[in-house]
């Protein structure tokens, strides 16, 4: 029979105790936190994700409570084991906020989704919480390193002698981390300001292309070729790019073609609204045809068109470019550009004569 008034046979007992109370807790949470998620679909997801370092934290946070009662004899294994304990609550305490904050992201981006026609609060929503979250989670990590660094008394001292002593070993570190701190900052910008959001269409460097994902330090731009191009968020910051649909999707395309002088206009004006009304890539906003250039060969006319979207744009301008060409070459085809030349009647006669008759 052990002697129940031994310390370590006393400690044993509490810690048996504290994890019994710790399974009892998290039962009771359990059970709340289904009710909960009953009336709150999106409490649910972020309950779902942050259930397994839940299980985690309860145990130790007991065990914590529990080493209060330990024996002081061995002191350093006693000191090691709840050091070991301490430093497995941080940990699971920083992994329970980086999944809470990645369950906020999915909720949102679960209930905004932005394959819809009208998704430009979706995109606002989901590009807010996905660059604020990816911060957070990095700072987050940072922090419980942070903290569980300091929980080491050497490690301490060594950090409080460097920034004691080593101004410019700090400056050098500083200028390192630069890109970093800049990329975070971007990144709070951006979130703040909106100048892309998910799913926008921009032009970067010359390149077409849709904001694919934006992380903590760079932008994934899906190029419509299906290539990919990684852009640094200063990027967006520092240099002007194009966003076509900021405020909106639509969009006007142009199609400039070049045609005789002689080319009646009226004729291509119906031409356009038939092939306009037959498209159903036009949205029914704009639809004109004017000349809006002219040299000494031909005159260039422009028809312009709307879309709701950019990629409903180019495939309306390809179908029209092809339509006007098409009804021209049928119906005007003496209209194309051509090539003038005036030749002088006494060449004529002289080209005649020396031809073989």
């Amino acid at each position: 029979m052990p002697d129940i008034t031994h310390p370590w046979t006393r400690f044993a007992l509490i810690v048996v105790i504290a994890l019994a109370v710790a399974g009892v807790l998290r039962r009771v949470m359990h059970a709340l936190l289904r009710r909960f998620a009953v009336h709150h679909p999106m409490g649910a997801s972020i309950i779902m994700r942050a259930n397994a370092p839940i299980e985690a934290m309860l145990p130790l946070a007991m065990l914590l409570l529990a080493f209060r009662a330990a024996p002081d004899e061995p002191a350093r294994l006693v000191g090691g084991l709840e050091h070991l304990v301490g430093v497995s609550f941080i940990l699971a305490c920083t992994w329970f906020a980086v999944r809470c904050v990645g369950a906020l992201e999915a909720a949102v981006a679960r209930f905004n989704p932005i394959d819809l026609e009208d998704n430009l609060r979706a995109r606002r929503l989901q590009t807010q919480v996905r660059v604020l979250g990816r911060t957070a989670m990095v700072l987050i990590v940072l922090l419980g390193i942070a903290v569980v660094l300091m929980t080491f008394p050497g490690v301490r001292q060594f950090g409080a002698s460097l920034l004691a002593s080593a101004g410019l070993a700090g400056l050098a570190v500083g200028l390192a981390a630069k890109p970093v701190l800049g990329n975070l900052i971007a990144g709070m910008q951006i979130a703040l300001t909106q100048p892309i959001r998910i799913d926008d269409v921009v032009i970067v460097e010359g390149e077409w292309g849709r904001v694919e994902e934006i992380t903590s330090t760079y932008v994934v731009v899906a190029i419509w070729d299906e290539r990919r191009m990684i852009v640094p968020l200063q990027y967006f910051i520092e240099h002007p790019f194009q966003n076509w649909t900021r405020t909106s999707s639509q969009i006007l395309g142009s199609v400039l073609l070049w045609f005789d002088y002689g080319m009646p206009l009226e004729p291509l004006r119906e031409e356009l609204e038939r092939l306009c009304r037959a498209a159903p890539e036009w949205d029914g906003r704009v639809m004109g045809l004017q000349v809006v250039d002219s040299d000494e060969k031909a005159m260039q006319v422009r028809a312009l068109v709307s879309s709701s979207d950019s990629g409903k744009s180019f495939d309306l301008r390809c179908k029209v470019r092809e339509g006007l060409i098409a009804f021209v070459r049928r119906e005007f085809p003496g209209y194309l550009p051509r090539l003038r030349a005036d030749v002088p009647i006494q060449e004529r006669k002289a080209g005649q004569a020396m031809s073989p008759s």
